[in-house]
């Protein structure tokens, strides 16, 4: 029978776990209304993150009282401190999200065939993204498999590296279309900055993975 902190602890996790579930099924969503060039489809996934900072929020909370209420062992304290750490950065991913799906509805407002095929082209990011988004799940339902972890942390950081070289080429494309586009330099130098921005979300997937294995292993945080 587990204690009322082995519960707190689980309980926390839990609520981690939903919120990266959560983020995870709106860059799904976001990635089917970018690829059918649905501007209002993009608003409703926008609109499906406004509560995330208040869940992230009463996470940070329960990790205060158990702090409060109990003495964490050094490994339980290592836990509870990384997903501080994790909670800041789903806080970031949230806004990530926001903020790059608000600029590809200004992007699709356009309706220049040239920009929307270029966005197509951008979205094999997303789709890194949200493989990545599944193996930091999978990280935390297989938590307290050690070498299962790793190798999902493994696997997020390939899938990281996938989306540099995608954006190396879409940057090299995107260069020769502004010497080819009529007044179209500027569209395309915002889209390559929107597009990098989106990138900080698996960046910070990437970093949520090395603070689950201090969770677990310890080592740098």
């Amino acid at each position: 029978m587990l204690t009322k902190y082995q519960e707190a602890r689980h309980e926390v996790r839990a609520a981690v776990l939903e919120v990266v579930q959560h983020l995870a099924e709106a860059n799904t969503e976001a990635l089917k209304a970018l690829e059918s060039s649905d501007a209002k489809q993009l608003e409703e996934v926008r609109k499906t993150l406004k509560n995330v900072s208040k869940a992230t929020e009463k996470i940070d909370n329960d990790i205060v009282l158990i702090f409060a209420r109990y003495t964490p062992e050094a490994k339980d304290l290592r836990e509870m401190v990384s997903y501080l750490k994790i909670t800041s950065a789903l806080n970031r991913i949230k806004t990530n999200i926001s903020n790059y799906l608000k600029n590809m509805q200004s992007m699709l407002a356009e309706e220049d065939v040239n920009i929307i095929q270029f966005i197509k082209e951008s979205l094999s990011i997303n789709r890194c993204t949200i493989n990545a988004f599944e193996k930091t799940l999978e990280m935390f339902k297989t938590f307290d498999d050690n070498d299962k972890i790793k190798q999902l942390a493994i696997e997020i950081d390939v899938e990281y590296a996938k989306t540099d070289d995608i954006y190396a080429l879409l940057e090299k494309s995107a260069v020769q279309k502004m010497g080819e586009a009529d007044g179209k330099a500027e569209e395309y130098f915002n889209l390559l900055k929107y597009i990098r921005k989106n990138l900080k979300i698996i960046d910070r997937l990437d970093s949520i993975a090395q603070r689950i294995i201090f969770s677990r292993i310890g080592g740098k945080l």
